[in-house]
């Protein structure tokens, strides 16, 4: 091998095989073009500099706000969630074009990881930022809305493994709460201590997303497992109109109510689960009246008890159709591993706790774009594609780039992602 830096690199025994390396003349995740252009159409990023406010001066203020959030959340989609890899992806052509403003000037680069360090961890994790950076989730979801009205609205709440010692998870870690809509968008996110029961803060998650659509006149519905079974809960829904399905935990008062369905079928145990459904009034010591109760009772074979599970609801549907509808709360738990596998919200290494919480709010919104992406742009051929497979398959396509007086081409492999793919979801967001 040649030791020159301009020199091609030879490979193995074969001569007539060798390594060039080229630069800026090539990049990789260039499918963040397709985002940059839903960003653009929807005008998200955008809103983002219209809130936040800035406290550098100087030269300390090379990047504007909106490019350095750019910056934060694309590179998140991309898969690279540390702040250290800007390093290396401040000067990746496709990077620079997303982030706009100074980077993609001639012989400039995008912000560098010190810049980008400090803009999440000091511009935006002053009180002032990190209260704006959290409703911006309801800005950039009502912009959506405005452009595919809402037929209805049904809230899910997920909870994820995150630092304080935690019991039930047995390790120390964060205990972050999640309000997805039905979509699988991010209504809401708060970083909670990892020993904070699993519905601690639930009104600060909850009341702010009911204000936004208090003055929809569609079906509004709520779903959440037993820690959100909670008498005041109850009481706010039922006040603003909610229609809600919650688990609630088993006790001997509920048991005697479905006495009749604790006693295995008689005959030959069926292969497939027997269900059993009954519904009954309840009111618990804690409630101030009663409440419907949705009982579904499975005997399994080879299961010598059966398996039990009470929802509390205010829907008048079939009990089997109140059971169907709960079970769509286990979607949250879906989107909640896309989180971590997809844009790995679970990195929050910074030391202060404030930092943290502004980091898991740009995963978030990394996450909440490549939902768009995934729900509005995408060909039905492709709308199955997880945000996992749309980083692999879109993101990451390899890019040769040249430039001419007027324009900057990007020529796309076309791999995972051909011509006409990739022209239907430009059309699409259109």
């Amino acid at each position: 091998m040649g030791n020159s830096q301009n020199e091609d690199l030879r490979v193995g025994f074969d001569s007539r095989l060798k390594l060039k390396f080229c630069g800026s003349q090539v990049t990789t995740d260039a499918g963040l073009l397709a985002y940059s252009e839903l960003d653009e159409a929807l005008g998200l990023t955008e809103m983002g500099g219209e809130v936040l406010s800035d406290s550098r001066q100087g030269r300390n203020k090379q990047h504007q706000l909106v490019p350095l959030l750019r910056q934060s959340i694309y590179s998140r989609l991309a898969g690279y969630e540390d702040v250290n890899d800007a390093e290396r992806l401040c000067v990746a052509p496709a990077l620079r074009h997303v982030v706009g403003g100074r980077a993609t000037l001639p012989e400039k680069q995008a912000a560098s990881s010190s810049e980008v360090g400090r803009f999440e961890t000091q511009i935006l994790s002053t009180n002032r930022n990190l209260t704006v950076l959290m409703k911006l989730f309801g800005r950039w979801i009502n912009n959506v809305h405005r452009r595919r009205p809402l037929k209805e609205v049904s809230e899910t709440y997920g909870r994820q493994q995150g630092t304080a010692n935690n019991g039930h998870f047995a390790c120390f870690c964060y205990h972050p709460l999640f309000l997805f809509n039905q979509h699988g968008d991010l209504e809401y996110a708060m970083l909670r201590r990892g020993n904070k029961a699993s519905a601690k803060y639930w009104r600060k998650v909850l009341l702010p997303v009911i204000e936004r659509y208090r003055h929809l006149s569609i079906p509004k519905f709520f779903r959440g497992d037993a820690a959100f079974a909670i008498p005041a809960l109850y009481r706010v829904l039922e006040k603003e109109g909610y229609r809600y399905t919650i688990r609630i935990k088993s006790n001997a008062v509920l048991e005697r109510e479905i006495e009749h369905l604790l006693t295995r079928p008689v005959g030959r145990p069926s292969p497939k689960p027997q269900v059993f459904f009954h519904r009954f009034q309840y009111q618990a010591k804690s409630w101030q009246r009663s409440r419907r109760v949705v009982a579904k009772v499975e005997w399994h074979a080879g299961e010598l008890f059966p398996r039990v599970g009470f929802i509390v609801t205010n829907l008048s549907r079939h009990s089997k159709n109140v059971v169907m509808f709960y079970n769509g709360r286990g979607t949250a738990g879906q989107w909640i591993k896309e989180g971590k596998n997809a844009v790995r919200w679970t990195k929050l290494s910074c030391r202060t706790f404030k930092d943290n919480q502004s980091r898991l709010q740009l995963f978030a919104l990394a996450y909440n774009l490549g939902n768009f992406l995934r729900r509005l742009g995408l060909p039905k051929t492709i709308q199955n594609w997880s945000l996992t497979t749309l980083r692999e398959k879109l993101v990451k396509v390899g890019t040769k780039v040249t430039r001419h007086a007027k324009y900057v081409f990007f020529q796309l492999a076309e791999v995972a992602v051909p011509r006409r793919l990739f022209a239907a979801i430009l059309d699409r967001i259109a």
